[in-house]
């Protein structure tokens, strides 16, 4: 066997031990429609690109999955008069600039339906389809007194910022939005 060949084989066999599929890690942190699209079509496109998704959720973002009929959430008037403040869900997201009391928000909906673009619930849907992973925060649960029942189905567990690094960190793409 020639020195070629023995570097060839090495190389098949360090490619046969590796894990072939490619990993995202996304946070979603603001429900601004603006922030949350991008985060949604970036997850659903790399999953079906074959990417292994993963998207830590915390602080607004994590509003993003909450049912959007699931009005007042908490257990304390300051819990739930964030709630009020920051309807949640999906439905209910609306543009982070040039809002324009919902004007602009429904304008950009308009121009993304008339282009073909997902809504945030369909690519939600899509996303839960293509085995992206949602990950709740569980700090941010705590913060606003939110708890799994407030939430759409097909969820991962609840994680923490420690367990998130971890996948991040063995992710060759991480991107918060």
């Amino acid at each position: 066997m020639t020195e070629l060949d023995q570097h060839e084989q090495v190389n098949q066999e360090v490619e046969e031990e590796e894990d072939p599929s490619k990993r995202m890690a996304l946070i979603c942190w603001s429900s601004d429609l603006d922030k949350v699209w991008p985060v949604l079509i970036l997850a659903t496109t790399g999953a079906a690109s074959g990417m292994e998704v993963d998207i830590f959720f915390t602080f607004w973002g994590l509003r993003v999955l909450q049912k959007s009929d699931k009005r007042i959430t908490g257990k304390n008037w300051k819990q739930k008069g964030e709630s009020l403040m920051d309807k949640g869900g999906a439905d209910n997201l609306k543009l982070g600039k040039m809002h324009m009391a919902g004007m602009g928000t429904s304008m950009i909906k308009g121009l993304a339906k008339d282009h073909g673009v997902a809504s945030p619930q369909d690519l939600i849907e899509m996303a839960l389809e293509l085995g992206v992973r949602f990950h709740p925060c569980q700090m941010t649960m705590d913060l606003y007194g939110l708890t799994t029942e407030d939430f759409i189905d097909g969820l991962n567990p609840v994680c923490g910022a420690a367990a998130f690094l971890d996948m991040a960190a063995n992710a060759d793409i991480q991107l918060f939005i």
